[in-house]
């Protein structure tokens, strides 16, 4: 099939080579067997080297001279203390009160050895972020060392956020400790954020809780959330949970807990006080909402992926900047789960593009988990034939594992630059809105 990368690109030639994002696996199987999956963005991003799949080395006569990339922060504890603390106020008053099972008294002894780590550390990055970070940049410096000589140009930008400036300074502290002659320059500020972390207003308004996604997204958590077991199990006396615990909102309460346990240094678990499938169906609560309030969701008329144009701007111009001046080296970026959920979409990659406005759908053809995990990242490997310098091809990693986009290769999972330059510029240039009505999708 052939492509005209254009102003004026055949959708319905891009709509049928689209990457739908189809799970034909057996979603709930998998996270029943993985629990840690349930944490959605959740997920904590493995460290250790066989986790990660071998890649394609390039065809005969092309070296890797740069490196483009994006990387949402590593593991961090949950957004706020208070995610912590008030349920361990509300345990601690129910067993002050005698109103807990014994059950209920294990539970919250748990819940206060999780606060003695967690404590003032709401939303930072924790060492397990950290570790993340350095062994990613370790398998990158390896498996491109060619990136990294002496002499690289190699520029490293977070977010303001200091989790994400701390993820920088864990991946840049790896790469000099295999090369201590490297130069990275390490900057965290405002403008950066234009691009690192932008939002169109379109995108927030649609986000707010007048939202057109809010009415499905309620109905759905509605059906898919039921505390009552969980407060039989906890609480003793039920006259005193029947006055002061809201069951739906309890086990909302333990969720967030259970699944950001993955991600810290505290060795508690709590996957035995929510069954499988109430964590499997809260998982797809949670995969719903961040699905129509980041991603393809049909409704949202692209809204989202809107907001990563100004980033997908950025890679293009950047690596231009490095082809043209035959500089080797790097651009290294670091942000949030929402930013690369964003870039991720517009550029219709592989498995991160599933498009419906069915919320019962919704896990068929998106997983959060697999699309950002704690420390998920987007790499462009970029390969110049030593015989033709105007002759580029790109790999595309995410996750540092072989993805594809809609254009058209030969020599897969490489892409001419030209092609794939074009292809951006394209989704850069047209509204995301056409790209979803191309798909014929509601």
């Amino acid at each position: 099939m052939k492509f005209s990368f254009n102003s004026r690109i055949t959708l319905t030639a891009l709509s049928a080579v689209i990457a739908l994002g189809g799970f034909a696996k057996d979603i709930r199987s998998e996270m029943i067997a993985n629990p840690d999956k349930c944490g959605g963005v959740y997920y904590a991003y493995p460290i250790a080297s066989d986790s990660i799949v071998k890649t394609t080395a390039a065809p005969k006569g092309y070296k890797p001279f740069y490196i483009s990339h994006y990387g949402r922060h590593g593991s961090r504890y949950l957004i706020s203390d208070n995610d912590y603390k008030n349920l361990l106020d509300k345990m601690q008053a129910a067993d002050a009160a005698g109103a807990l099972t014994p059950f209920g008294k294990d539970v919250t002894r748990r819940l206060e050895r999780v606060w003695d780590e967690a404590n003032g550390r709401g939303g930072e990055l924790s060492p397990l972020g950290a570790r993340q970070h350095h062994a990613i940049a370790s398998r990158m410096f390896e498996n491109y060392p060619e990136v990294f000589v002496d002499t690289a140009d190699i520029t490293a930008v977070s977010s303001q956020v200091m989790r994400c400036a701390h993820s920088m300074f864990a991946f840049v502290e790896a790469l000099k400790e295999k090369n201590q002659s490297l130069n990275i320059p390490r900057e965290s500020g405002q403008r950066h954020m234009d691009y690192l972390c932008y939002w169109t207003p379109e995108s927030g308004n649609f986000n707010s809780s007048k939202g057109t996604w809010r009415p499905d997204y309620l109905n759905f958590k509605a059906s898919h959330t039921d505390g009552k077991r969980l407060v039989d199990a906890l609480f003793a006396d039920k006259k005193y949970a029947g006055e002061h615990i809201v069951p739906d909102e309890l086990i909302w309460e333990f969720y967030w807990v259970t699944v950001g346990q993955q991600n810290i240094e505290n060795d508690d678990t709590f996957t035995d006080v929510l069954t499988p499938d109430e964590l499997y169906n809260l998982w797809q609560v949670f995969n719903l909402q961040f699905y129509m309030r980041n991603a393809g969701y049909a409704r949202s008329k692209g809204v989202h992926a809107n907001n990563a144009k100004k980033l997908l701007s950025h890679i293009v111009d950047n690596a231009d900047k490095y082809i043209a001046s035959g500089k080797t080296g790097a651009t290294l970026r670091f942000g949030h789960d929402g930013n690369i959920t964003h870039l991720l979409t517009l550029m219709q990659l592989e498995n991160c593009a599933g498009v419906t406005s069915n919320p019962n759908q919704v896990k068929e053809v998106w997983n959060d988990f697999y699309v950002s995990p704690m420390a998920a990242n987007l790499q462009l490997i970029f390969f110049r034939n030593e015989k033709n310098p105007d002759d580029i091809l790109v790999k595309i990693l995410h996750n540092e594992k072989e993805s594809s986009v809609p254009v058209p290769t030969t020599k897969a999972p490489f892409y001419k630059w030209n092609d794939l330059r074009s292809y951006f510029k394209t989704m850069i240039e047209r509204p995301f809105a056409e790209t979803i009505n191309a798909r014929n999708i509601d």
